[in-house]
């Protein structure tokens, strides 16, 4: 099996399939491709007619879109239990998914993931807050709710924990603010060892993609020292 990904500094739909996978021990070939290079476009054709990343590849079978990655993994390894058990909970999981998925766009276009940086404060807004503050109360009430049952939004590692790291990400990289549990949540998410190997992995590519970074024109030590830490 291979997972076809980003670059981990920028690629926050690459983080997903990736930490589930990590998560859940399930091994996998990683194969890098760098956004924006001159043979992205054919290097992403050759295991996706979508042109993007993730892409799983299982054999003869090809896989995109994070979502539909993470639902193959779930079938595929049913003992992981990817998606919480009961199906109220699992039923609420798939929604904030698919809400991850399809929504946020305002912390998305205003707060791109970068493992990286130091930001504090840029590129908020009303709009970013209204975002954030939506996703901060989502995690607090999740986690009120399956306190007992462990430390992740359902109690144990699901799909929705891996849709919302690079959300914790974010959060850290631009010094968001969170009520007491979900900065709580935050702080574990960013603390797995997978989520540290995955940064560990960001920092050392050393590669600074201008289009992802159109507030600076190159890479500025005074941004990018001991982020997420």
């Amino acid at each position: 099996m291979k997972l076809v990904i980003g670059n981990k500094n920028y690629s926050s739909w690459s983080l997903r399939p990736w930490l589930l996978a990590k998560q859940a021990g399930i091994p996998f070939e990683e194969i890098r491709v760098r956004l924006l290079s001159e043979t992205f476009a054919a290097d992403v054709a050759r295991h996706s007619p979508a042109g993007r990343v993730p892409v799983l590849v299982d054999g003869d079978m090809n896989v995109w879109d994070s979502l539909a990655i993470c639902e193959t993994l779930a079938e595929r390894f049913p003992r992981a239990q990817l998606w919480p058990q009961d199906p109220k909970a699992r039923a609420h999981a798939r929604s904030i998914c698919a809400e991850m998925h399809s929504g946020f766009t305002n912390l998305r276009n205003n707060m791109p993931m970068n493992v990286t940086a130091v930001l504090p404060g840029m590129g908020w807004n009303v709009a970013v807050q209204r975002d954030i503050d939506r996703i901060a109360a989502m995690w607090t009430e999740l986690r009120q709710k399956y306190a007992a049952e462990g430390p992740f939004l359902f109690g144990h590692f699901t799909v929705a924990d891996a849709f919302y790291a690079p959300v914790v990400s974010r959060f850290a990289t631009y010094g968001v603010r969170l009520p007491e549990a979900a900065k709580t949540y935050a702080d574990y998410i960013l603390n797995l060892p997978a989520m540290q190997e995955w940064i560990d992995g960001a920092r050392a590519e050393h590669d600074f993609l201008a289009d992802d970074e159109p507030y600076r024109t190159a890479p500025d030590e005074d941004t990018l020292v001991a982020a997420n830490q």
